[in-house]
């Protein structure tokens, strides 16, 4: 009972802090939502180049996670920003790099790359 408690609680303030991160975690079906509502967003892939190479979606920058704080200039402020990986890991952490760095709008696609294959959408290579 004691374990369930601490799990609880572990849940618990690894949501507040999302929500405080400033970003917004998403999945993939909202992701693709997201894209098709506006134009304007700026689609971040933070994995590997050799990640990158063998499949990414469309319209993607790659701006592997190591080079974020080198390449944060190179990300607008003004646009809404959706990050993604493999599975939502290093995004995760790059989102709420960004938000702690004054982006407003930033997303976290928490399912990563592979729940946007799994769900069927499409990918360039």
């Amino acid at each position: 009972m004691k374990m369930v408690l601490v799990v609880a609680a572990m849940v618990t303030a690894l949501v507040s802090m999302a929500f405080a991160a400033g970003y917004k975690n998403i999945v993939s079906r909202d992701a693709r939502g997201l894209l098709a509502k506006n134009r304007s967003v700026y689609l971040l892939d933070v994995r590997t180049p050799d990640e990158y190479r063998q499949a990414r979606l469309a319209g993607s920058v790659l701006i592997p996670v190591n080079e974020i704080e080198r390449r944060l200039g190179e990300i607008p402020k003004n646009r809404p920003v959706l990050v993604y990986c493999a599975v939502g890991s290093r995004s995760g952490l790059v989102a709420g790099y960004l938000a702690g760095n004054g982006y407003r709008e930033v997303y976290n696609m928490q399912d990563g790359i592979v729940g946007w294959y799994r769900s069927g959408y499409p990918l360039s290579r």
